[in-house]
């Protein structure tokens, strides 16, 4: 007897085994076919319900031993399928290169957070293992302690949120003897973010941080205003910029990072500055300027009245200056702007960023930087790339 996919008939003779055999075959066929969990919890139950078939009735009960045969057999060669294919993939994963490079400065992977939205590391422990990322860049460092500026300082927007911390931190003293410590006894690199009122204090906090032990890399903030030039941001004028930049070049070897602001007419034109002035990188960008109302009270929601929007709202006007920036300069750029999963960061690779960090994000979902990790390589994985420098500035135009 024939039946309808063609096969042989059952060597059980029991049109109620042959239908089961039958449905398994198809399960087997299909794509990816069954998973090795569930052919472990499909065959688990087998004996059980075959026992309780077989007893009800008696007529097919002396094919009892073929079906118990066959559902082992089913099962071995499906668990044993599932677990070379499970070897290949963890074999091409582990195939893959996540390395990027910063100049001389070589990271595991191109994901890091951004400064400002990560504390100084150890409050995200909890929350992801820090040992998996490219870097943690940590909250803005000032030679004295700042306590920033008064509540309210931050407020939620459509798409993103406004704040006006006004760079409150710990001051370089404290920054270096407890939190720097404490980052010591992971294994991912470290990169202290600074800033200044003047080049003086950008000097001497390079010059501190050019002796100390376990910081990879020194990231500038230039979107502080200058109050020797009447609180003009050194980073909105190309001049002040690549002054500052050439300034703190000669007081340390440890690789600079100049992070931009986007409150400018052409952020090509500071960043073309500041390499001149001897950067090793530029990250960008940093907040837009904004501000919301309560129409309520018709007041600022801001005690500041001003502060820097983030968030997804900022992406695309992130993107397209990492993408200006990236074709009129030769050193590497690193990617902020909006940054919440694995696909967003995939567009600022593409764009040309060397490496993202992730900012926002991460008060939303503190364990998002892994998952981008993740997913990065997920995607060459499906692209057949063996690298992610292979996907740096790859846009197809």
């Amino acid at each position: 007897m024939e039946h309808a996919d063609g096969g042989a008939p059952s060597p059980c003779r029991s049109p109620a085994l042959w239908a089961i055999k039958h449905e398994t075959k198809l399960i087997a066929r299909s794509p990816g076919g069954l998973s090795f969990y569930h052919n472990f919890l499909f065959f688990i139950p087998v004996k059980r319900v075959l026992g309780q078939i077989f007893s009800s009735h008696p007529r097919v009960h002396e094919n009892a031993g073929c079906a118990s045969r066959y559902f082992r057999g089913i099962f071995t060669v499906k668990m044993t399928i599932s677990l070379l294919q499970r070897n290949s993939l963890d074999s091409k994963m582990k195939k893959i290169d996540l390395t990027t490079s910063i100049g001389k400065w070589d990271l595991k992977n191109p994901v890091l957070t951004a400064s400002g939205t990560f504390g100084y590391g150890q409050e995200f422990a909890d929350y992801i293992d820090l040992n998996t990322l490219g870097a943690i860049v940590v909250k803005g460092i000032s030679l004295l302690p700042r306590p920033g500026n008064p509540p309210p300082r931050v407020v939620e927007t459509s798409c993103g949120m406004l704040n006006a911390i006004g760079l409150e931190n710990v001051g370089i003293e404290e920054f270096i003897k407890e939190k720097l410590a404490v980052l010591s006894q992971y294994d991912t690199d470290v990169v202290v973010n600074i800033l200044g009122d003047t080049i003086n204090d950008y000097c001497e906090l390079c010059t501190r941080l050019d002796q100390v032990e376990g910081i990879k890399a020194i990231e500038v903030n230039i979107s502080c205003p200058n109050v020797k030039r009447g609180g003009v941001a050194f980073g909105t004028d190309a001049g002040m910029a690549h002054r500052l930049c050439s300034e703190i070049r000669k007081m340390t070897g440890k690789p600079l990072i100049l992070k931009l602001s986007p409150n400018v007419t052409d952020i090509s034109l500071i960043a073309r500055a500041v390499e001149d002035g001897g950067a090793d990188a530029v990250s960008l960008i940093n907040t837009l300027l904004g501000m919301a109302i309560d129409i309520k009270t018709k007041k600022p929601r801001l005690a500041n009245i001003v502060g820097g929007l983030s968030g997804p709202a900022i992406k695309p006007v992130a993107l397209r200056m990492v993408w200006q920036t990236a074709n009129a300069v030769k050193i590497p750029v690193i990617g902020i702007g909006g940054i919440s999963s694995a696909e967003d960061a995939l567009e600022f690779l593409l764009a040309g960023a060397s490496a993202i960090q992730v900012g926002t994000a991460n008060f939303i979902n503190p364990a998002v930087s892994g998952e981008i990790i993740r997913g990065i390589k997920n995607y060459l994985l499906e692209q057949g790339l063996e690298a992610v420098s292979d996907l740096v500035g790859s846009l197809q135009m």
